[in-house]
C-alpha cells in the first residue's frame, strides 16, 4: 500500500506546483529576463568620478595625470572568469592590454576590449587627451551582477533553482606610463626576513 500512497503524494505535489506557477504567471510575479529591478544598474558611483573637478594647480606643482573611469554592467558572464582577465591586464599599458585581449578567444576578453576602446574614446573626447595611446590600466576588476532565478524541472513533480549569472566590469585608465614596480625574488624576501629577525631587541632586558 506504500507505493500507491507515495504516487498519490507526488501527483498532489506536482498539481500544487503547477497551480502555484499559474497563479504567479497570472499575477505577473514571475521573474522576467527583460525586467531589471537591481539597484546596481541605477548606481552611477563609478562613472561619477569622471565629474570630479580639482582645484587649479600652482606653477611649481607637477602636472596631474588625466584619469577616466568606465564600466559595463550586467554582462552575461561569470564574475570569477572575468576576474582572471581583469587581473591579467592590470598595470599594463593600453597597447599591451589591447594586444593581450585581441589574441584571447574568451568571451570576456571581447567585452573587456570593447570597454577599453570606449574608455579611450571618452578620454580623447571628454578629457582632451593629447596622445590616445599614452594610457595605462590603473584599476581593472569585476563584481557580481544581478542573478536571475530560474526553475529546473525534475522528475516526479520536483524542481530545482538555477541562476543566470551576470557580472559588472570596471576599469580606470590613467595618463602616462605605468609605475615601475620592483620585482623581488623569494631569496630577497628571505634575506629581508632574516635581517628583520636580527634587528629585534629585547624590551626591558638587561
Amino acid at each position: 500500500m506504500a507505493a500507491p500512497v507515495r504516487a498519490g503524494a507526488v501527483a498532489v505535489r506536482g498539481l500544487l506546483t503547477h497551480i502555484h506557477t499559474r497563479l504567479l504567471a497570472s499575477c505577473n510575479l514571475l521573474p522576467q529576463s527583460n525586467l531589471h529591478t537591481s539597484l546596481a544598474l541605477t548606481a552611477k558611483n563609478w562613472e561619477r568620478k569622471n565629474r570630479v573637478v580639482y582645484p587649479p594647480q600652482l606653477p611649481h606643482e607637477p602636472r596631474r595625470p588625466m584619469e577616466v573611469y568606465h564600466c559595463r554592467r550586467q554582462i552575461k558572464y561569470s564574475k570569477d572568469k572575468m576576474w582572471y582577465l581583469a587581473k591579467m591586464i592590470r598595470g599594463m599599458t593600453f597597447d599591451q592590454a589591447v594586444a593581450q585581449l585581441q589574441f584571447n578567444d574568451k568571451k570576456g576578453a571581447k567585452v573587456m576590449l570593447e570597454v577599453l576602446l570606449e574608455a579611450q574614446e571618452m578620454a580623447v573626447r571628454n578629457h582632451n587627451l593629447e596622445y590616445r595611446s599614452n594610457l595605462h590600466v590603473a584599476e581593472s576588476f569585476s563584481s557580481k551582477g544581478q542573478y536571475l532565478k530560474r526553475l529546473r524541472y525534475h522528475g516526479r513533480g520536483m524542481f530545482g533553482i538555477m541562476d543566470r549569472v551576470y557580472c559588472h566590469y570596471f576599469v580606470k585608465l590613467v595618463e602616462g606610463s605605468p609605475p615601475v614596480v620592483e620585482k623581488t625574488t623569494g631569496f630577497d624576501q628571505a634575506k629581508a626576513y632574516v635581517q628583520q629577525l636580527r634587528n629585534r631587541t629585547i624590551i626591558h632586558g638587561l
